[in-house]
């Protein structure tokens, strides 16, 4: 059973047992994740505290929903860095229809856009981190 520590939600405590499973290798990249009943079993919570975590996964990017499979650890996206201009302004949001197709996110991952004026530029958050400037 897990207790929530420091004031954090039991799911986010799980997200972080399994995304250190991840990182130390304990579960590979297109290995499954455990099921909700498992973790529900594990952690001594209910199915929709496990399903949280896992969405949560889901969207940084870690994890997707394969039909027929389950969730799996996905292959580490390459990182790339944006640092927006001064006077910008940053919104995280889910993308549109359009936006995941033109850029290929995989279901219940968030986009950063940035606007700069006129301009909008969008950035999947699985593969783009925000440099603030200096």
């Amino acid at each position: 059973m897990i207790k929530a520590q420091g004031g954090e939600p039991t799911h986010r405590d799980i997200a972080a047992d399994l995304r250190e499973d991840i990182r130390r290798g304990r579960i590979q990249p297109g290995e499954l994740l455990p099921s909700e009943t498992r973790l529900h079993q594990q952690y001594g919570v209910s199915r929709l505290t496990a399903r949280a975590a896992v969405n949560l996964l889901r969207a940084e990017g870690l994890a997707e929903l394969r039909r027929g499979r389950g969730v799996v650890v996905r292959e580490p996206a390459e990182v790339e860095y944006v640092t927006p201009a001064a006077g910008a302004t940053v919104a995280a949001r889910m993308p549109t229809p359009e936006e995941v197709e033109e850029f290929a996110i995989p279901p219940g991952t968030p986009v950063f856009a940035v606007t700069d004026g006129d301009d909008v530029t969008v950035y999947p958050a699985d593969r783009w981190r925000l440099r603030l400037p200096s």
